[in-house]
């Protein structure tokens, strides 16, 4: 498999430039070139199974609840009534998984560009697989902005959980191309998303890293509080993603939406009976509690 040296797979990026991230490969599972993208998936020594699409690291077993708990919680505790939920992207399956644990979903819409990605999860993991099992779930195969353009159907919440923009054209993760999410950080995605929202809707995006990806985040950020009332950043803790670190953008239709406290409270307790591994609702409130240097960063956007 690519940079997999001496039993090690090794991630570089442009999105991450001057450093890598390695990871024992133990067996290879799957690799295959889909119309899309370069397809792996291997067993690690530590992190369980983990998905890699063109040279980057999707999940690893370990630690992907972090990701698929926050990207979906976050959102749909922040909204009242959340039955009825749009995912664009979640090709592995993982944020279907949690959005159909939510006592008030009724109905979940899922658009995936890559159908050979969502093949792989089914069959080699079937831990984030299983979420398209769920009776709640449609699943629809194309582009997700091109749906939102076609579809007549409002959402409550809508989770875009999209790969990075920019993906690596070389081994050596030295040149770039745009990757099959590059459409869904554009404003005019945005604004596609707010016009598929009921009254009151809320959108939560994978947003970068606040260690790596500054621009974009505060860029995105201005963007969208052009189109919405109340926008926010928040964040997880991910060890297997760059820097340890990955983000959300939060949005509402709503004013009067609070996102730094949930209207749905979850306890231990409570997340323990959702077989829910990171999220809980003190966790929710901390994700918002940004270190100085970023909250100087969202405080002076003009």
């Amino acid at each position: 498999m690519d940079q997999n040296l001496n039993g090690w797979f090794t991630e570089r990026s442009p999105m991450w430039p001057g450093q890598a991230f390695s990871l024992k490969v133990e067996k290879i599972l799957h690799e295959k070139q889909s119309k899309f993208q370069h397809i792996q998936l291997f067993e690690s020594a530590n992190f369980g199974k983990v998905m890699v699409l063109d040279g980057a690291i999707q999940f690893t077993e370990r630690d992907e609840c972090s990701y698929q708990e926050m990207i979906t919680f976050l959102a749909l505790n922040s909204h009242p009534s959340p039955k009825k939920v749009l995912i664009v992207g979640g090709g592995d399956g993982g944020v279907a998984r949690e959005v159909a644990k939510h006592p008030a979903v009724e109905k979940v819409v899922q658009c995936e560009i890559d159908s050979e990605v969502i093949e792989a999860c089914k069959t080699y993991v079937p831990s984030l697989g299983c979420g398209f099992s769920n009776p709640k779930l449609t699943l629809y195969t194309g582009d997700g902005a091109e749906f939102l353009e076609k579809t007549d159907e409002k959402f409550d919440v809508i989770i875009t959980d999209a790969s990075d923009p920019v993906v690596a054209d070389d081994d050596q993760g030295d040149k770039t191309k745009d990757g099959p999410a590059a459409s869904l950080f554009k404003e005019d995605y945005y604004a596609k998303m707010k016009d598929k929202l009921a009254d009151g809707g809320i959108l939560s995006c994978q947003c970068e890293s606040m260690w790596l990806h500054i621009k974009l985040i505060t860029s995105l950020v201005k963007t969208s509080r052009a189109i919405y009332p109340v926008v926010e950043y928040a964040y997880t803790c991910t060890p297997s993603y760059p820097s340890g670190q990955i983000g959300f953008l939060l949005c509402s239709k709503n004013e009067n939406t609070n996102f730094r406290e949930p209207v749905t409270v979850w306890d231990l307790e409570a997340a323990e009976k959702l077989n829910l591994k990171y999220y809980n609702s003190d966790i929710h409130r901390a994700a918002f509690a940004m270190p100085s240097f970023m909250r100087r960063e969202l405080d002076n956007i003009k």
